[in-house]
C-alpha cells in the first residue's frame, strides 16, 4: 500500500514574481489564487498505474500559506479510468500519508471535484497548461548567471525534496466565477520543477 510518483509540476498564481508563499511570507495582496498542476510521467498508487495522468488544484489561499484554510477545486485528468481517479485522489488528498499529506492538511475545503481534459507540457524550461475551459497558462523560466534560477530548501514547497525553478507566467487565466475565480493576468509568478513522491 502506498505510492511512487514521478513527474513534473507547473504552478501559477496571482502573486508577483517571486511568490512570497514559498519563503513563508504572506502573499501579495493578502491572498493567493493559484493553480498547482502535477503531471505523472511514471507512477503507481496501491498497484494502480497512473502514468501519464494529471492532477490539478485550483486554490484560493486566504492568507499565509502555512496557516492553511485553502479552498480548492480539484481537477482530475479526464483520461483517467475510475480506478486511476480514485488512486490519484487517495494519494493527493493525503489519505495514503507521505509528502503529499503535508500539503493536503493545508486544504480547508474542497469546493468541487471535476474531470477535465488537461494539456500539460514542459520543454527546455517553458511550459503550457490548459485545464478544460477554466485554466490557461504559459510559463517561462527566470534566468540566472548560470542558467535557470532555483529555490532549494524553501520553507514551503509543492515539490518537497526537489529544486523549484522560479519562473513567470506571460499568461494566466482562470475563469470559474461560481467559486470566486476570475483571473486574467500577465507576467505574474510561476514555478516549475520535477518531483518524486514516495510513501
Amino acid at each position: 500500500m502506498g505510492y511512487t510518483l514521478e513527474g513534473y509540476l507547473l504552478e501559477v498564481c496571482t502573486c508577483k514574481v517571486i511568490c512570497p508563499c514559498w519563503v513563508g511570507e504572506d502573499p501579495d495582496g493578502g491572498k493567493c489564487d493559484g493553480v498547482v498542476a502535477y503531471h505523472v510521467d511514471k507512477g503507481m498508487v496501491n498497484n494502480v498505474d497512473v502514468s501519464g495522468r494529471s492532477f490539478v488544484l485550483l486554490a484560493h489561499i486566504p492568507g499565509n500559506v502555512l496557516k492553511g484554510k485553502w479552498r480548492v477545486v480539484v481537477y482530475v485528468d479526464d483520461k483517467a479510468t475510475p480506478q486511476q481517479e480514485k488512486a490519484l485522489m487517495d494519494a493527493f488528498t493525503g489519505k495514503l500519508g507521505g509528502p503529499l499529506a503535508d500539503q493536503a492538511q493545508l486544504i480547508g475545503k474542497v469546493l468541487a471535484v471535476e474531470r477535465a481534459p488537461v494539456t500539460f507540457a514542459v520543454e527546455k524550461g517553458r511550459g503550457t497548461l490548459k485545464v478544460g475551459a477554466v485554466v490557461e497558462a504559459e510559463v517561462t523560466p527566470l534566468q540566472g548567471a548560470t542558467g535557470q534560477t532555483t529555490l532549494h530548501d524553501s520553507v514551503f514547497s509543492n515539490i518537497p525534496g526537489s529544486p523549484a525553478y522560479v519562473s513567470k507566467a506571460p499568461k494566466y487565466k482562470a475563469k470559474l466565477p461560481k467559486h470566486g475565480f476570475n483571473i486574467n493576468l500577465k507576467n505574474h509568478n510561476a514555478v516549475q520543477g520535477s518531483f518524486k513522491f514516495v510513501a
